[in-house]
């Protein structure tokens, strides 16, 4: 059996999974190389408790290699070139050949996108940006904060909801509730829409609860940093004391100009097995454009949301299917759209949101009770997964197994 190479481009949630499963799957004389810019991993779900201060910089990163198991080969650079016809990956200091490429680059933020939105705003999707944050929220004296979902798809469809209850709840926190007011501006007409409109109402309750206004049907179309106005498609135009952004996203340079992306601007893949339109060439995650049935708008299909739990998914899908390739067995291992998402609500409390993306006619998908349970669970998820690749196996992974069973939810560690 000739010896492979497997690349990996990305070390976020799907990079590392996949990267870890093929090392874990194939014998030692094949290569298993994953290539990311960053030597440092930070947790994407623990940067809302950086905005809140609940968290410090240094407790929700670990030096990406601490996070890989043995034998998987890390490449510190910043991948310039994908060249799919003649199979490699170039860097400005040389390149790699492959012979099945696992794409995993992410969505990159885009504030530019939009006029006056970069110089005006903040944002918790960033760790350096929920950090900033933290400082302006700190310092800020009173009035609107206006958090505004720039443009759609966007990652963590729940993140925005979350980040104005924990920014409400931070000012409960300090005594100064009565002088901030939170209005949550989005283009969707419900909270994460491609999930039901049972989900999306009972989270416009959580909303109102923690006194957040929502204000669905709200395009921005730019942002005047002088007069700190926003002005709306629909004609609206309202003002703000501190402006909290979900930038625009869009899919890297790099797989654009490799041909990989379509209209949509994203990397089509087939649903249940992650292949691209090239052979031996898959893509998982938030650079991915999968649809699933039911419609947003008359013209608008749904597409799976960007969320590091599908990534998470799709990696083991795809690391067990290139390994079964290679190894000569067969591929029968399929993505089945199942997927979950704790909201942090403040005071402790969460919410947990289950479904089935790819039920028909729509997704199915159901609003736990908001409780401190779910909160610890998400405590433990953290703790998990900026642990080691042995210690998950021996300790926060049992507790989530079991956890899981106890809730009646199924999640695979």
């Amino acid at each position: 059996m000739a010896k492979m190479t497997v690349v990996i481009l990305g070390g976020g949630v799907g990079g590392i999974i996949a990267a870890n499963r093929l090392r874990e799957r194939l014998s030692e004389r094949h290569r298993v190389v994953l290539v990311e810019r960053n030597s440092e991993h930070a947790f994407a779900p623990s940067f809302l408790w950086l905005m809140t201060g609940d968290r410090k910089f240094h407790q929700i990163r670990r030096p990406l290699t601490t996070l890989l198991r043995h034998g998987v080969e890390f490449l510190h650079t910043n991948a310039e070139e994908l060249d799919i016809a003649k199979r490699k990956v170039l860097f400005s200091a040389g390149e790699i050949a492959f012979d099945y490429l696992v794409v995993a680059v992410g969505a990159e933020l885009a504030p530019d996108a939009i006029p006056g939105l970069a110089e005006a705003s903040q944002t918790f999707y960033t760790v350096e940006g929920a950090s900033r944050l933290n400082n302006a929220l700190a310092s800020f004296s009173g009035g609107t904060i206006a958090i505004v979902v720039a443009s759609m798809p966007y990652k963590c469809p729940g993140a925005p909801h979350e980040g104005a209850m924990l920014i409400a709840d931070y000012f409960r926190r300090k005594q100064r509730k009565a002088g901030v007011n939170i209005p949550l501006f989005t283009p969707e007409p419900q909270p994460m829409p491609v999930a039901g409109p049972q989900l999306g109402t009972a989270v416009v309750k959580m909303l109102e609860s923690k006194h957040v206004h929502f204000r669905p049907l709200n395009t921005l179309e730019e942002v005047n940093p002088s007069a700190r106005m926003l002005k709306f498609k629909q004609g609206g135009i309202e003002t703000y004391d501190l402006l909290v952004a979900i930038p625009p996203h869009r899919a890297p340079r790099l797989v654009k100009d490799a041909g990989l992306t379509n209209t949509t601007g994203w990397v089509p893949v087939n649903p249940q097995t992650l292949a691209t339109a090239y052979e031996g060439v898959f893509a998982l995650g938030d650079v991915t454009a999968i649809p699933i049935p039911g419609r947003w708008k008359p013209d608008v299909p749904l597409m799976l949301p960007k969320a590091g739990v599908f990534a998470h998914a799709q990696a083991e899908v795809v690391a067990a299917r290139i390994s079964s390739e290679i190894e000569g067995r067969t591929a029968d291992k399929t993505f089945c759209g199942d997927g979950y998402c704790m909201l942090e609500a403040g005071e402790n409390l969460a919410g947990f949101a289950y479904g089935n993306f790819f039920a028909e006619p729509s997704p199915q998908v159901n609003l736990r009770q908001i409780g401190k349970a779910w909160h610890i669970g998400k405590v433990l998820f953290e703790q998990w997964w900026l642990s080691s690749p042995g210690w998950k196996r021996k300790t926060y992974g049992a507790i989530l197994k079991m956890g899981g069973k106890f809730y009646g939810i199924p999640i695979t560690v």
